[in-house]
């Protein structure tokens, strides 16, 4: 799974080694993505760049996922993390049972959770495609 800010930045920079490990993942593994990082893309991209929402729709349109989408659930039962807005993201992360969640937010350093392995970009390209280690789910 990747958060919202990996998948803007694909979009915005495909030259990018975010580009790259988005490249990677649908090549090597089988992408996930929350239906609430979905809708944050959109709403990113409708405050931020309205001029570039053609790019981003034919971007999401082309990309092969599996989307994930979780009923309500109480806030309480998932790990403490520093921005309260990122809770629906951890919810989906830990609910959907993926082997990575690949991330720029730094609010996500300090949860503490043993699966999914919650890792930075230039981590992830280190380890898995400088590496080549082998995932299952993403």
């Amino acid at each position: 799974m990747v958060d919202a800010n990996i998948l803007i930045s694909a979009i915005l920079f495909p030259q990018s080694i975010i580009s790259e490990i988005v490249k990677h993942i649908i090549r090597d593994s089988k992408m996930i993505l929350s239906q609430y990082t979905v809708d944050e893309v959109n709403k990113v991209f409708g405050r931020k760049f309205p001029h570039r929402i053609n790019e981003m729709e034919s971007f999401m349109e082309k990309l092969p996922y599996e989307l994930f989408s979780i009923k309500k659930t109480s806030i309480k039962k998932y790990p403490d993390i520093r921005d309260t807005n990122d809770v629906p993201v951890l919810k989906d992360v830990i609910e959907s049972n993926v082997d990575i969640f690949i991330t720029g937010d730094k609010d996500f350093e300090d949860v503490k959770i043993r699966t999914p392995k919650i890792m930075k970009p230039g981590k992830y390209f280190e380890e898995y495609i400088n590496g080549k280690s082998k995932i299952v789910q993403t």
